[in-house]
């Protein structure tokens, strides 16, 4: 399975902020963002205790790190943003397609951006189960 690495997040921030966030609104350096943070919610999805992976399937993998680039912001803005659009790169890169309507997706991102910390198994279960309904084959 395919990883993502700090730098390749960091492009699509960048290139996510440069062309999606308003002009009055400034693109934050990436160099201040909390380092930790992004490292962390890049390295959970592929956690192993005791020999087994913590996050078993690709579907699980993304789902937790939709879920932390979400919930973790790791950057001063544009985290939903950025999260929808590291889950489309992360599933590409392993051969995925997520065909479903935009509005969906961004509301989904919403509601997961709106969520409490105590539903963080109920969400990742509706992520997981949103993803298995609208994954392709690349």
């Amino acid at each position: 399975m395919r990883e993502l690495s700090v730098r390749d997040v960091e492009l699509i921030a960048f290139y996510l902020a440069k062309k999606h966030l308003q002009l009055d609104e400034p693109i934050p350096d990436l160099s201040s963002r909390d380092p930790h943070v992004l490292e962390s919610c890049l390295a959970v999805p592929f956690q192993r205790f005791y020999g087994q992976p913590a996050y078993p399937s690709l579907v699980a993998k993304a789902s937790i790190l939709f879920y932390l680039l979400i919930k973790d912001h790791p950057f001063q803005n544009g985290n939903t943003r950025i999260a929808i659009t590291t889950l489309v790169v992360f599933l590409l890169r392993n051969d995925k397609w997520l065909e479903m309507d935009l509005d969906l997706l961004y509301r989904f991102t919403v509601w997961v951006a709106q969520s409490k910390p105590q539903d963080k198994d109920f969400v990742l279960a509706a992520t997981r189960e949103l993803l298995e309904r609208h994954l392709h084959d690349a």
